[in-house]
């Protein structure tokens, strides 16, 4: 089923507003990319304007940040920790914004949205 990010039909009290138009394409939205740990995978995606977005699949390196040093480093992810937007994604090894994953160097707190961006960006976490 296609997603709608369009007006809601009903008021902010709940009463029904009269639709004075039908859905629009531009309208539709997307079903949600879910980053897991594996081999690299990604998928390009068409957006408005003829912009193309990298949405990131699978994935088993994160580009993670020292804030001590301030250096970057390229570390291997090795499962999920702690993730607060769902339970369920800890078990099932999913990386979205915020969660928290084991890596090489420690533990790093998730910066980017690697669904929408295509890259995971952490920052190390002080143990």
């Amino acid at each position: 089923m296609a997603l709608w990010q369009g007006k809601s039909k009903r008021k902010p009290t709940g009463g029904r507003l009269a639709a004075h138009r039908s859905k629009k394409r531009s309208e539709i939205g997307r079903e949600l990319q879910q980053v897991k740990i594996g081999e690299l995978t990604k998928k390009v995606a068409r957006t408005r304007g003829g912009t193309r977005k990298d949405r990131l699949l699978k994935t088993d390196m994160a580009s993670v940040t020292d804030p001590k040093s301030g250096k970057n480093y390229s570390s291997k992810i090795l499962a999920v920790i702690e993730n607060t937007a769902n339970p369920n994604y800890v078990r099932q090894n999913i990386i979205t914004k915020g969660s928290i994953i084991g890596t090489e160097k420690g533990n790093a707190k998730v910066t980017s949205r690697p669904g929408q961006h295509g890259v995971v960006n952490a920052v190390l976490m002080a143990d």
